[in-house]
């Protein structure tokens, strides 16, 4: 009888797991195939095609792929490369309290090419990722003009805080909120437009709206001041580098694949306002499934003209880690994290720079998505990548990231699951 086991069959959805398959024959071809459905329905997966052992098993973390969704040895490859059927879909958990994503794992005989395999699976079984730890509490926020969720760690506290900002898709994305206050981090994932009764278009960056959101978490009785993180991605990282260079509490920012200026929309601060630098539509490029490719619409920012739409990086107070993919689509990624670094005060910034990352990098778990629709855009948006750096990318910057917040806002508690 053949035997699929994954080990631990319920875990975190950043943490690894081991697949095993037993009671195959000898040297047996067999196809080992990873899906589950999002919320919408939308489908993922992943194969990869191996030849057993002499005692008729499969150890994924020990023997090399032959093909597939991948090659080589890649223990949590069936998780990471997973694809979604329908082109440009991208893998997010939205009810990130309330269910885990629900990963079939099936063998089947010989290599299985086609979407729906023509034989029914020789062994499968089901394994649970889920996008917050035991114990950890969702609270939706309505205070003042604050809208979000606060995700606690179990316990009395207090925490470590954090604020965890997505980018210009807007509305609310929670799943990397949970994994951090799985790892002990009182986290507020903030909205900033289009979600609840917030704007439904990004007019302007009022950064007295994210002042009142670091008051509201470090006012929490369950968070550990008199400082905090931010960790932002894209127009989410763009934000985070203006509060660290204006609110003396930031003082652990995480800038993920953002820029350094201003571009297409302006910061105001009290009487202050900082233009932003004008995007180049005109120069969109549309490459040959229809999707837009975006990295040639941003002006290059060392150009005079453009001083004024400068973040006031001089000002930061904190550390920043600016974490880097070099195959970036979006921004010129590496460019503008150079650029902040030079004007910052010394040793107070980092950069990890990844070969062969897109402009998503994730939590490990979240497959590489290279292209993918989002609420703004009248076309797909490329958002560029390679799947396996992407993947070892998304490995090493999360642990690097962690370590970080836990250096500058002093230790942090990990759930188990």
């Amino acid at each position: 009888m053949v035997e699929v086991t994954v080990t631990p069959r319920s875990s975190l959805a950043d943490r690894p797991v081991q697949l095993r398959v037993r009671g195959l024959s000898p040297s047996q071809l067999v196809t080992l195939r990873a899906w589950l459905k999002d919320e919408q329905g939308e489908r993922f997966q992943s194969r990869a095609f191996f030849r057993a052992d002499g005692s008729g098993e499969v150890d994924p973390s020990s023997q090399a792929a032959l093909g597939g969704s991948y090659s080589g040895v890649w223990p949590m490859g069936l998780f990471w490369f997973l694809q979604p059927d329908t082109l440009f879909r991208r893998l997010v958990k939205r009810d990130v309290a309330g269910s885990p994503f629900l990963v079939r794992l099936e063998v089947f005989d010989g290599v299985q090419l086609g979407a729906e395999p023509r034989e029914r699976p020789l062994g499968w079984c089901e394994a649970e990722r889920w996008y917050v730890g035991p114990g950890v509490q969702r609270v939706p926020v309505r205070q003042g003009r604050v809208r979000g969720a606060l995700f606690l760690p179990p316990g009395p506290g207090p925490f470590p805080g954090v604020i965890d900002m997505f980018g210009g898709a807007g509305g609310l994305i929670e799943f990397r909120a949970g994994l951090l206050a799985s790892r002990g981090f009182a986290v507020l994932a903030l909205a900033f437009f289009a979600y609840d009764d917030l704007p439904q278009v990004l007019a302007q960056f009022d950064l007295e709206y994210f002042e009142e959101a670091a008051d509201f978490l470090l006012q929490h009785p369950k968070v550990r001041g008199p400082g905090l993180g931010v960790v932002g991605v894209s127009k989410g990282a763009e934000v985070a580098l203006a509060l660290a260079s204006f609110l003396p509490q930031v003082v652990a920012t995480v800038w993920i694949n953002g820029t350094a200026f201003l571009h297409g929309t302006p910061l105001v601060y009290k009487d202050l306002r900082i233009p932003p630098i004008p995007y180049r539509v005109e120069r969109v490029l549309l490459t040959e499934a229809g999707a837009l490719d975006n990295s040639a619409v941003f002006a290059d920012p060392r150009d005079p003209a453009y001083r004024a739409s400068a973040i006031l990086v001089e000002n930061v107070r904190g550390k920043v880690l600016f974490v880097v993919g070099e195959a970036d689509r979006s921004f010129n990624s590496k460019l503008f994290a150079q650029l902040a670094l030079a004007r910052m005060p010394p040793e107070s910034g980092r950069i990890l720079s990844y070969p062969g990352a897109g402009h998503l990098i994730e939590p490990p778990g979240s497959p590489l998505c290279s292209v993918s629709c989002i609420r703004s855009s009248p076309r797909p948006v490329v958002w560029g990548g390679e799947p396996q750096p992407h993947a070892r990318a998304q490995e090493h910057s999360w642990h690097e990231i962690v370590r970080f917040l836990e250096q500058q806002l002093g230790p942090a508690a990990t759930a188990k699951l």
